[in-house]
C-alpha cells in the first residue's frame, strides 16, 4: 500500500521537486499551494504521469481554520498520512534590521514558523501511535541562514529558520517514542523562484562564487535529501539538520 505524504508550498522550487521525486518512490501525494492553483495542478499531471495518486489543496499555512481544511480533506480523499514536508514559506527584500517594518516580521514568522507548527500538530494527529496513527516522517525545511545569520540581507528570515531548527530538535525527541521521526533540511544557495520573489532573480549566480563547491544548487538535489529522510532507508535518523549548501 502506498503512503501519503503532504507537501507544503509543493508548486514551485524544491516543493515540487519533493512533490514529484516522491511520487517516483512510491507515494502518493497532496500538493500544497497558496495561491498559484495552475503550477500547482501542473505538479500534479506530472505525480499521476509515474501512477501514483495526487491532489492539489488550497492553504495559506499561516490560516488554522485553511490547515484544519486541508489535513481533512487530504485525509478524506488519499487516507491517512505517513509524510509532511512542511515547505511552504517566504523571503523579502534585502533590508537591515532597522529598515523592517513589525508586518514584515509577523508575516515571516506567521508563515515560516508558525505555519510548520501548526502543520506538524496535524500530522501528529494522523501519525502518531498515541493517536492510533502508523507512525510516520516530518521533514522541515529550514536554511542554511539559521547559521550563516544573513546580515543586512534577510536578518528575519534567518531567525526564523533558526526557530525551524530549535523546532525540529524538541519535536523529534517529544514524539520519538510514538513512531514519528521529525528532522530538517538547510539548503544553502538554491537556484530556484523564490530569489525572485525578494527582488533578486540572479542571486544565485552573482553569490555562486562564495560557495565552496563553486555553484549553486538544484532543488532536485534538495528533494533527493527531503525523500531520503521520509523514506524508511532512514528509519533511525531523526533529530538531525542537514546542511545540502556545497560546504557553504
Amino acid at each position: 500500500m502506498r503512503k501519503v505524504v503532504l507537501v507544503t508550498g509543493g508548486g514551485r522550487g524544491i516543493g515540487a521537486a519533493t512533490c514529484v521525486l516522491a511520487a517516483q518512490k512510491g507515494w502518493d501525494v497532496a500538493v500544497n499551494y497558496a495561491a498559484n492553483a495552475e503550477a500547482a495542478q501542473q505538479v500534479v499531471k506530472q505525480i499521476q504521469a509515474t501512477g501514483a495518486r495526487a491532489i492539489a489543496v488550497q492553504a495559506d499555512v499561516a490560516d488554522e481554520a485553511q490547515v484544519l481544511a486541508m489535513f481533512k480533506r487530504v485525509k478524506a480523499e488519499l487516507g491517512p498520512m505517513q509524510g509532511l514536508v512542511n515547505n511552504a514559506g517566504v523571503i523579502d527584500v534585502y533590508a537591515r534590521l532597522d529598515e523592517m517594518s513589525m508586518a514584515r516580521w509577523r508575516r515571516m514568522f506567521d508563515i515560516n514558523v508558525l505555519g510548520s507548527m501548526l502543520c506538524a500538530r496535524e500530522a501528529i494527529l494522523q501519525m502518531s501511535t498515541k493517536h492510533g496513527g502508523q507512525g510516520g516522517s516530518i521533514v522541515n525545511l529550514s536554511s542554511a541562514a539559521s547559521r550563516l545569520g544573513a546580515a543586512s540581507q534577510y536578518l528575519d528570515y534567518a531567525a526564523a529558520k533558526g526557530a525551524i531548527d530549535s523546532f525540529t530538535l524538541g519535536l523529534a525527541k517529544e514524539v520519538a517514542g510514538e513512531g514519528i521521526r521529525v528532522n530538517a533540511i538547510r539548503p544553502g544557495l538554491i537556484d530556484t523562484e523564490i530569489h525572485a520573489s525578494g527582488g533578486l532573480p540572479n542571486r544565485v549566480k552573482d553569490l555562486e562564487h562564495l560557495v565552496p563547491a563553486k555553484r549553486g544548487g538544484t532543488a532536485m538535489e534538495v528533494a533527493q535529501a527531503i525523500v531520503w529522510l521520509l523514506s524508511e532507508d532512514a528509519s533511525y535518523t531523526t533529530m538531525s539538520l542537514i546542511d545540502v549548501s556545497g560546504a557553504r
